[in-house]
């Protein structure tokens, strides 16, 4: 049965559309903020906004719980302090759980197709993902820093990041304009030489944590005064009291 609690929602902003869409029938939902796409890509900035956005919802008095529309993503939710409010967050290792609808059907596609990049809405809003906008664009903002040897050189820095990837993959949610979406990443696919293929997203299991229908295979709710932490199995993540957490962090 779905958890009646009042909750705030914090969330990536590269799925913000998708969010606001499914929250709209949420009468539970009480707050929304969502945070930079990106964040990722420097998770102690990533976990220092976070644990601001945690610390806002908690001064709310009537929030019960807090949602966190994110995967374990770069261990950046790792840590996050709370006393009064359980956070909640999908057993995911990023957002392309989120689209698929499920841990184990991504899973089972990593495996099957180990050299796949995804291609998601908001990605492809931000243009970052790998193609030929993102090299023009790189091009342009290393232009105005270094000499032209050097912005060859950083460019083919960033393709080689990019060299283990052989498939392109999109996949949505059917929101905003999913047919250019698609035309976006097959360009992207032919630019890099890649294969390409569409999958259908399926929204079940963002439905599920904004309607408060957590169960344990597919969510973590974290009890007050404990910490997200990463597992070695297909549980991805776990809950671990706060003062046991700080007894296991690495020495600095």
């Amino acid at each position: 049965m779905p958890n009646s609690s009042i909750i705030a929602v914090i969330a990536c902003g590269v799925l913000e559309p998708e969010v606001r869409h499914y929250a709209a029938d949420r009468p539970q939902v009480r707050r929304l903020e969502f945070l930079p796409q990106g964040l990722h890509e420097d998770p102690a900035r990533m976990r220092v906004e976070l644990q601001a956005a945690v610390d806002r919802a908690e001064a709310d008095p009537a929030v019960e719980a807090i949602v966190l529309v994110y995967g374990l993503c770069s261990r950046g939710v790792e840590n996050l302090r709370h006393d009064r409010c359980p956070l909640v967050i999908a057993r995911a290792h990023d957002c392309v759980t989120l689209f698929l609808g499920d841990k184990d059907r991504y899973a089972a596609y990593q495996r099957a197709h180990p050299g796949t990049y995804w291609y998601q809405p908001g990605w492809i809003r931000g243009r970052a993902t790998p193609g030929p906008e993102r090299e023009a664009r790189l091009r342009r903002e290393y232009a105005e820093k270094f000499g032209e040897d050097d912005v060859e050189y950083l460019l083919e820095m960033d393709r080689a990041g990019f060299a283990h990837y052989t498939r392109a993959v999109y996949v949505g949610l059917g929101l905003g304009q999913p047919r250019q979406d698609v035309a976006y990443t097959q360009a992207c696919a032919a630019c890099q030489g890649w294969s390409f293929e569409e999958l259908t997203g399926d929204p079940a299991l963002l439905r599920a944590l904004l309607a408060g229908d957590w169960d344990p295979r597919r969510f973590l709710v974290v009890p007050p005064r404990h910490v997200i932490r990463l597992t070695a199995d297909d549980d991805i993540i776990r809950a671990e009291p706060e003062t046991l957490a700080h007894q296991n962090a690495p020495a600095s």
